[in-house]
């Protein structure tokens, strides 16, 4: 276990909340509990199933987000789930354990149906969502019980009308498709259906309590019993659903901790009524400010850098007036933006929510920060001994190529300096001079461009009077790193020793996790596993691992996309990017039914016939 994790540990809140295990920044696994303290320590204490043992041996870091409740957890846990999809929450992260009631309002007669994914973009209305299939199947029924809405797919209104089928016999239909109802009469029966789904389920409840009473009048108290469940079933799952807050609220909440130097402020997301996440920031030397200044300053920068700005934003505090700020928001949006101070209510709740968050946050960050310091000081000192380099390891540079079967090749260039990463720094390359899967060939390639474009960027800031450490390629690495062995580093000093410069180069080979000199093609260094500068080079190696590969995976999507739907006959380019912002992949638009496809403009019957026709090939 590593320092971060003994410290984190021993500074677990005992309040609700979840908590977010991670492997090497990726999200591993959400979880939810009632007291975070004793939860999370029994996952590095004693015995544990093969999955859950296998989890925790890949955690070296975890997040927290505090919450006021343990439904409250539930929810959360559910959303962060849907949007990360760890690894481990294999049973939770299908859709189909969250399903949401759909009402499209495009229709000419809406149905009410079942969904298991929400898309925003498609102008219906969503309620939910719901835990558990069994509930919202129950909800379904008595709703088309008490309001019959069509269940059909018909295309209302028909040209001619038809004879009604079995449901509007038994009384769960009003037959617009035979004119048994007008639009206005349906129209209405759709918003007390709405109402009922938004919480107000009187109208329901009165029904089935009339006829408890009725069959308990008729002394058959059997049925009367089953109604009488019924109802208490319905009251119970109208409870949750308040908790969850189905009505559309879209907020971001904030609110800031203090402590000396530095400042911490919590953001809170909140969208379409429900609790997304949330995220903390450090406002560095900002400690002595008060917190309206430093919420104010951090609203002017957060939203000004391309994030969506929601329909409400909620803070602890800002300075009066708040009048051009709220202008500044609605400018930036293009639309309507309310900002406010609660003073009570739920909406301080939120912010003494955030306010705890934003706390425990600061605390974290402040008992974390010399130990993270201390390990890295101590990393680039152990890689400096190992190596033997001249100077210390400030800035190192790690290479790494990607491609598949030779196609669509990139080599990655990341950045790490005083041992953390400078994203700002990464590259991407593609690979120009090299056909087919040569990877040494490309690590020729891509050391000798960037160091010759390195030098003559260098050369020319010196002749300008600049500092030639300041341009985007001139300053030089310290020490460069390449994924692979000693054919790997072969090939890459000899790019560096045609571009005319000496920088110490090592390879780091991912099955024993050895270290390969130039010099020592045959004697490699063996880092201790539990010690700093192994794990500093493998965190350089990785991220050159997962920035390439990123970026090759987009190249490659794109070329499949091109080549799939490029195809079809009557899909050109609007048309796939319709297709696309609608489904998210080619997998999931060959997957859907006919009716999907024609939910998307421009996809017709004909149309979306001829692209499921495509897939089944």
């Amino acid at each position: 276990m590593n320092a971060t994790l003994e410290y984190k540990i021993k500074m677990l809140p005992e309040s609700p909340g979840c908590y977010i295990m991670k492997s090497r920044g990726e999200i591993i696994y959400v979880g939810k509990a009632v007291n975070l303290k004793n939860r999370v320590r029994q996952y590095f204490h004693g015995s544990h199933t093969p999955k859950v043992a296998a989890m925790v041996s890949r955690v070296d870091d975890f997040d927290l987000m505090l919450c006021q409740t343990n439904f409250e957890a539930l929810t959360l846990e559910c959303n962060l789930i849907k949007k990360h999809k760890p690894f481990y929450n294999i049973l939770l992260k299908d859709d189909k354990h969250y399903p949401y009631l759909r009402i499209d309002l495009n229709e000419r007669f809406p149905r009410l149906t079942l969904a298991r994914r929400m898309d925003q973009r498609d102008g219906a209305r969503y309620f939910g969502p719901y835990i558990g299939a069994t509930a919202v199947r129950q909800v379904l029924d008595e709703v088309r019980r008490f309001f019959p809405l069509r269940t059909c797919n018909l295309s209302l209104p028909l040209k001619s009308p038809r004879r009604p089928c079995m449901q509007h016999q038994i009384g769960r239909c009003k037959a617009p498709c035979a004119n048994g109802v007008s639009e206005e009469e349906y129209a209405a029966m759709l918003r007390r259906v709405i109402d009922f789904l938004n919480g107000d389920s009187r109208e329901l409840l009165k029904s089935l309590t009339d006829e408890m009473m009725e069959c308990s009048m008729r002394m058959e108290y059997e049925q009367a019993a089953l109604l009488r469940d019924k109802i208490a079933d319905i009251r119970q799952l109208m409870e949750e659903q308040h908790a969850i807050q189905t009505r559309d609220v879209e907020q971001d909440v904030l609110a800031v901790a203090r402590h000396e130097q530095d400042a911490m402020v919590h953001l809170t997301h909140i969208r379409a009524g429900r609790m997304e996440g949330g995220r903390a920031f450090l406002m560095e030397n900002s400690g002595d400010e008060e917190p309206e200044i430093i919420l104010a300053n951090f609203i002017t920068q957060y939203y000004d850098d391309e994030h969506l700005i929601p329909r409400n934003v909620l803070v602890e505090a800002l300075p009066e007036p708040l009048q051009e700020l709220e202008n500044w928001l609605r400018e930036r949006k293009g639309g309507a933006v309310t900002l406010s101070v609660p003073q009570r209510g739920d909406k301080v709740d939120l912010i003494r929510l955030s306010k705890k968050n934003a706390e425990d946050a600061l605390l974290k960050h402040r008992q974390s920060a010399a130990i993270r310091d201390m390990r890295t000081r101590q990393a680039m000192i152990e890689l400096k001994d190992a190596l033997k380099l001249p100077v210390m390891p400030i800035r190192i540079e790690g290479y790494d190529i990607s491609n598949t079967m030779g196609e669509q090749s990139v080599a990655a260039m990341v950045v790490f300096e005083n041992g953390m990463p400078n994203k700002k720094a990464y590259r991407i390359y593609r690979i120009k001079t090299v056909q087919g899967a040569n990877d040494f060939a490309s690590m020729y390639e891509v050391i000798l461009r960037r160091l010759t474009h390195g030098l003559e960027e260098r050369r020319e800031r010196l002749e300008k009077g600049l500092d030639p450490d300041l341009g985007s390629f001139s300053k030089l690495p310290d020490v460069i790193l390449i994924d692979g062995g000693p054919q790997q580093v072969a090939f890459a000093q000899s790019a560096m020793k045609q571009a005319g410069v000496n920088i110490p180069m090592f390879g780091l080979a991912e099955k024993f996790e050895e270290i390969y000199l130039p010099d020592r093609p045959d004697d490699p260094i063996v880092l201790d596993r539990r010690s700093n500068a192994l794990h500093l080079v493998q965190f350089v190696r990785d991220e050159a691992h997962r920035f390439g590969i990123t970026h090759h995976r987009a190249l490659r999507g794109k070329a499949n996309l091109k080549s799939a739907l490029n195809e079809i006959e009557g899909v050109g380019p609007k048309k796939q990017q319709a297709l696309i912002r609608h489904f998210k992949s080619v997998k999931a638009i060959f997957e859907a039914t006919k009716e999907e496809l024609c939910q998307v403009d421009g996809i017709s019957e004909v149309l979306a016939q001829r692209i499921l026709d495509y897939g089944k090939k």
